[in-house]
């Protein structure tokens, strides 16, 4: 019953503003395409936010409507008053259905194959032991070990794949605590919050960085190696806070903790494949300044190097994560329907936002994304919040005192990741409670301290780049 309502208002508003005279919605110059944009955007938001049916089924749905109501061949009935001035601009069908081999699309099919033969062969398993080796026994360090691998892998893995894999290897380390050690909570938040924060590093780290890549072009551009420059320390200031700030709250009784990973490194000839791609793609990425090829194109090499030599075979093809695929194809057109048609602009150009202080602009729009982003996906979010964020840092002439486009497009970024306090905000989150570690208000207090505290950072950070060191 209660799916039901969630379905029923999701239906009726969006159609109610539909239905709706244009000269009655407060924006300036609104077009007949423009306000079924605003429909379909409202459609996808409260889809998104209610749930009443799978967020990837939003995604196709939206792109359905979009191709029958918005192209350039949709149904003739929304075709009828086409040239009039006041109808507005349809979109090509083409670009719609482009979204779905858009390079974002490729760039993440390309991260999940290398998770995928990254498990298959056990790499992430023997990788993780290797690496937390050095931090000795002593808890503390411990957690620090389990914190930079969870955020290490997630830079270049899914942050649900790299969060599954952390929590198996916490199970028998918990073991070892003492009964009623708080500390206990401490591991099991590190674990998620770790993989969020981690994410951010790189351009494939979470999908929001690779929704904002996509609207960074021409001056504005980042490559993989430029991100990582700009939000490698970002990452290291928060992971340290993070640190401190479980111990805090939850301090670690046992004394001492002695971990016992099995595994080894496969030596046949498809393992050797795997780890030689593996190195040879992350080292790609990271000189793409040097090379030429952008992170998109070299996400295709172990595509294809892993389907030729049948490491990924059409069995481990029905394991990719395709919902999370079509969930960015369906933000990407709804962008480009706000982009295309004009709407952004049209939505920019009706709010008198020379009024404001150019960061007050900036503070406004990072609250509503991390507010949106605990609530609904962040990938949800970068895909309603990042077009309108790109329309307003191309026409607000203040913003570019304060690093313009970038700034603000980044910040937002930053912001959709850092939304983090409810099981329902992150699929690490999500993972992390289910293995019954910590209870939902550990998460609520760790979650809101953590995103408040790194807003505020991002917002202080990134400004400090583009104004003072003109990194941006």
């Amino acid at each position: 019953m209660k799916k039901n309502i969630k379905l029923y208002i999701a239906i009726i508003i969006p159609l109610l503003v539909w239905i709706l005279p244009t000269e009655l919605i407060p924006i300036k110059d609104l077009t007949v395409v423009e306000h079924r944009v605003i429909a379909l955007f409202l459609f996808a938001a409260l889809f998104w936010i209610l749930e009443p049916i799978p967020i990837y089924a939003t995604s196709i749905t939206v792109m359905v409507l979009l191709l029958i109501t918005t192209s350039d061949r949709s149904f003739i009935i929304f075709q009828l008053a086409a040239g009039d001035p006041d109808f507005g601009t349809l979109i090509r069908y083409q670009d719609i259905m482009g979204t779905f081999a858009s390079p974002i699309i490729m760039l993440f099919l390309g991260g999940f194959f290398l998770a995928m033969a990254a498990t298959k062969y056990r790499l992430d398993l023997n990788l993780a032991n290797v690496l937390l080796r050095p931090f000795g026994s002593n808890p503390k360090y411990v957690l620090v070990g389990i914190m930079v691998i969870t955020a290490l892998f997630s830079m270049f893995m899914s942050n649900t794949a790299t969060t599954a894999m952390m929590l198996a290897l916490l199970v028998p380390v918990l073991k070892l605590f003492k009964p009623g050690d708080r500390g206990k909570v401490a591991f099991g938040l590190a674990v998620p919050f770790a993989a969020n924060i981690g994410g951010i590093g790189t351009i494939i780290g979470t999908p929001p960085n690779a929704i904002a890549v996509r609207y960074l072009t021409g001056d504005y551009a980042m490559g993989f190696g430029q991100w990582m420059v700009m939000a490698l320390p970002f990452v290291i200031i928060m992971m340290v806070f993070l640190w401190f700030l479980l111990l805090r709250f939850y301090p670690i009784e046992t004394e001492t903790i002695n971990l016992q990973i099995g595994g080894k490194f496969l030596k046949n000839w498809k393992a050797i494949i795997v780890y030689c791609t593996f190195a040879v793609t992350i080292i790609l990425w990271l000189l793409d300044f040097l090379h030429g090829m952008n992170a998109y194109i070299v996400a295709l090499i172990p595509v294809a190097v892993f389907s030729a030599t049948t490491i990924i075979n059409k069995d481990d093809l029905r394991n990719i994560s395709w919902d999370v695929l079509w969930l960015v194809a369906g933000g990407l057109a709804l962008g480009l329907a706000l982009e295309q048609t004009g709407l952004a602009e049209s939505i920019v150009a009706s709010i008198p936002f020379s009024k404001f202080a150019p960061l007050l602009i900036v503070a406004f729009a990072s609250i509503l994304t991390i507010i949106m982003s605990n609530f609904i996906s962040n990938t949800a979010t970068a895909n309603l919040l990042l077009p309108i964020m790109v329309a307003l840092g191309v026409s607000v002439p203040e913003l570019y005192d304060v690093g313009g486009l970038r700034y603000i497009v980044l910040t937002v970024t930053f912001a959709c990741s850092l939304g983090m306090a409810m099981p329902i905000s992150t699929p690490p989150n999500a993972l992390a409670y289910g293995s019954g570690f910590f209870r939902t208000q550990d998460m609520l207090k760790m979650g809101i301290i953590v995103g408040a505290v790194g807003l505020a950072f991002a917002y202080i950070y990134l400004y400090v780049l583009a104004d003072v060191v003109d990194l941006l």
